[in-house]
């Protein structure tokens, strides 16, 4: 089986939980159908199934932990919603279907990335409340995906992001990769971290785990920015070539194709180095997986 069938295998159980994780919650019906347009409108369910894979490799309860899973799926989304907007990378298509404010409207989608946020946190909560998990380690789980999703992490590079715009090759590369950090990098790091800590192992893999995120996330940036010159609209399921359009910094645009897909092998190498300690299914799907997001690009 290769690394993208283990991955669609294993983002079944997560797309499963997602579908009726905002049952009963009072929502308004016009408001629900623009967070679940969204929600479940595909995707490879990454940070999720880091979350779960994590918190088994390290001897955790992975169906205790699927709540606090599903709330990195929850903030993504709504980061994505946010995103899009004409505001901010005015963008219409998302995963092959109208963006959600073209779908519905921007006041809609505005309110339906808040309600994805809010409802995130009651998610990670409810792997204590609900499922058993320890409510010290959720409590600290919660703490660190707090930091990664808000004004330091995913939210901070969104702001450092549209400073750079409009100036395409200018931006060292430092920065580039501090941004990169933050918008993309901080929120797959906190999903292997928070793996780890709701397995309840001890700081020397938490960190190892972090590690492992910090790699895996500079990857996939670069490979995202890499196939936003070579990939193909069908494929990615959105507009190709719109970051040179917006004038936006990108490995490709610093560095070159070539040096940048150089530069995502070796985070990659550097992120299957963090797991040589470990053994078992969950060691073997996390190095495929790393190697799997490099593979893109080829």
């Amino acid at each position: 089986m290769t690394a993208k069938q283990m991955l669609a295998q294993r983002a079944e159980a997560v797309e499963s939980y997602l579908a009726k994780c905002l049952d009963g919650r009072g929502i308004p019906e016009r408001l629900l159908d623009s967070m679940r347009y969204s929600l479940l409108a595909g995707g490879k369910r990454l940070r999720p199934v880091l979350v779960l894979s994590w918190c088994s490799l390290l001897g955790g309860d992975a169906n205790a932990a699927m709540p606090f899973a599903a709330s990195l799926e929850c903030i993504h989304t709504y980061s994505l919603i946010h995103d899009d907007l004409p505001a901010m990378d005015d963008d219409d298509l998302r995963r092959g279907r109208p963006s959600n404010h073209k779908q519905f409207d921007e006041a809609t989608a505005i309110l339906a990335g808040d309600g994805l946020l809010s409802e995130a946190f009651v998610l990670m909560t409810e792997a204590a409340v609900q499922n058993g998990l320890p409510a010290e380690r959720v409590l600290k789980a919660v703490n660190v995906l707090g930091r990664a999703a808000g004004s330091g992490g995913m939210v901070g590079g969104q702001t450092v992001d549209m400073e750079f715009t409009g100036r395409e090759g200018q931006v060292p590369l430092e920065e580039l990769q501090k941004m990169h950090a933050m918008k993309t990098g901080a929120l797959i790091t906190a999903a292997c971290e928070c793996g780890a800590i709701l397995s309840g192992a001890p700081e020397e893999d938490v960190r190892n785990a972090r590690k492992f995120g910090r790699a895996v996330g500079v990857a996939f940036q670069i490979v995202d920015d890499v196939l936003d010159v070579v990939g193909d609209e069908a494929t990615l399921g959105k507009p190709v070539g719109s970051d040179a359009e917006q004038g936006k910094s990108t490995y490709p645009a610093l560095v070159g194709l070539e040096k940048s897909r150089q530069l995502a092998r070796d985070h990659v190498d550097g992120a299957v180095g963090y797991l040589a300690r470990y053994n078992g299914p969950e060691n073997e799907f996390l190095t495929l997986l790393a190697r799997y997001i490099v593979d893109r690009v080829y």
